[in-house]
């Protein structure tokens, strides 16, 4: 019996060390993929401008949208300009944008809405000189939700599109 509770000792303390590990890992004390292949630098990349941590967080990756309408606010257009001005200085990578709904309405008809305000969006990137051959558009519509639940809260989230950089000219 003390050969068995010996060995389970063992295995016990060599997952809390793999746990541990693990977790050393996640918190950015090595060396993480993001950083391996130039994405980032630290644990989130958000320190380094050509990366599409940063994009994400410090230009802004998404636009919302009034309730069943595709047409660009003023601070969507100035996101815009930015996600432009990003894109014109990272010319190696390519983005996909993705048009959302809210849960209100067909699944249908969201996805048509979704198709207009990425095609918003696509429009108004290459008005500001990103080249049609680094975009391209995708149509969710209601179908992934960030925010769920039957108020204006979490509908107007919901109402948006979203610029996904990816390294890779062209899509």
């Amino acid at each position: 019996m003390n050969r068995i509770a010996s060995l389970g000792l063992v295995a016990a303390l060599a997952l809390t060390a793999a746990c541990s590990n693990r977790a050393d890992n996640l918190s950015g004390s090595t060396d993480l993929a993001g950083d391996r292949y130039g994405y980032g630098s630290g644990a989130d990349g958000i320190a380094n401008p050509a990366s599409p941590a940063y994009f994400q967080a410090r230009v802004g990756d998404r636009v919302l949208f009034p309730v069943d309408q595709s047409s660009l606010t003023s601070e969507a257009r100035g996101i815009l300009d930015g996600q432009a001005q990003w894109l014109a200085s990272n010319p190696s990578f390519s983005a996909v944008i993705e048009g959302h709904a809210d849960e209100q309405g067909t699944r249908e008809y969201n996805l048509a809405l979704g198709a207009r305000r990425a095609s918003a969006v696509y429009d108004y990137l290459i008005s500001r000189g990103v080249p049609s051959s680094r975009l391209k558009t995708v149509s969710y519509g209601k179908e992934r939700p960030i925010e769920v639940c039957s108020e204006e809260s979490c509908y107007a989230k919901n109402r948006r599109a979203v610029t996904v950089v990816s390294a890779g000219a062209g899509v």
